[in-house]
């Protein structure tokens, strides 16, 4: 089984940085990748930001946030990525975006090189078809914020051999996360069954049933979630919310998975939610103030 010392990471958004940040504070050295250098500038700062917090809460030594930013290399070129283990693809839901990624990757990649998608919902059979190396492709799906939650999804493509297999569960456990392994279905475990929670909610918005703050209080406190389902589709991104949801209906050709017209309506006007400060909610004042 191939040791993994060395993960290049392709796009510098929460995602990508997340992961980047939890691979480096393990040991590992990484390459954060993206086609826009600000974006790295960013991811960096942001890296830089959130081992500071884990400093204050003591779960990361002062010198271990030294060592860590120091395994961190940045770079807009993927010939820089021609030594990596392992190469996880976190870019936009998209899936033209990530099979124009793959392609661009293929001829960089070391013999032994796994490749890793982050997607929350596309197929990793379809994705590695794309590829030179289906058999050493996998769907390793992390959770946002990633140096917060514990869970990875790991998702086998038809082809993906028990090698990648059992030196992806391993890289899962020594970066400190829980695994759930899934069958390569749309939406995999976590977003089939979330995301169609907050296509709900939109809908109970869309339909009268209650306000945006009641459907949230109703769920923070009669289900007792940490957040509210509209709450926590701005912190998802509603566009991310909207390609789940089509991929789901696309995939599972079920009417119930039909995307809420209003959450349609959210994507178009661009309001993603925390990411363009307006959503279910606008974050422009405090606290922040429904916008229905």
């Amino acid at each position: 089984m191939t040791a993994i010392r060395k993960v290049g990471v392709i796009g510098a958004g929460q995602m990508g940085n997340g992961i980047a940040h939890v691979c480096a504070a393990s040991g590992i050295d990484a390459v954060m990748l993206d086609v826009k250098p600000d974006a790295l500038v960013r991811a960096m700062a942001t890296i830089g930001k959130n081992m500071d917090r884990q400093v204050t809460k003591g779960t990361l030594s002062a010198e271990a946030k030294t060592a860590a930013l120091a395994r961190i290399t940045t770079s807009s070129d993927y010939a820089s990525l021609h030594d990596c283990d392992l190469v996880i693809e976190a870019a936009t839901e998209k899936e033209e975006l990530k099979r124009s990624i793959f392609k661009a990757l293929v001829p960089h990649l070391a013999p032994h090189a796994m490749v890793a998608s982050n997607t929350s919902s596309i197929s990793i059979t379809r994705l590695a078809a794309v590829t030179d190396r289906p058999e050493r492709f996998i769907g390793m799906h992390f959770m946002n914020p990633v140096p917060v939650m514990k869970l990875v999804e790991i998702i086998r493509g038809i082809a993906t051999d028990d090698a990648t297999f059992n030196a992806v569960m391993e890289l899962a456990a020594k970066l400190g996360k829980t695994t759930a392994v899934a069958e390569d279905f749309p939406g995999f475990i976590v977003n089939r069954i979330l995301v169609p929670m907050i296509n709900e909610a939109v809908y109970a918005v869309y339909e009268g049933v209650g306000t945006i703050a009641s459907i949230d209080c109703g769920l923070r406190l009669g289900a007792n979630h940490p957040m509210g389902p509209l709450e926590l589709a701005d912190f998802i991104g509603l566009d991310t919310c909207l390609s789940i949801m089509q991929v789901l209906h696309d995939g599972l050709s079920d009417s119930k998975y039909r995307p809420c017209p209003l959450l349609v309506k959210y994507v178009e006007a661009g309001w993603y939610g925390r990411k363009t400060n307006r959503g279910f909610y606008d974050y422009t004042v405090t606290p922040p103030r429904p916008t229905r």
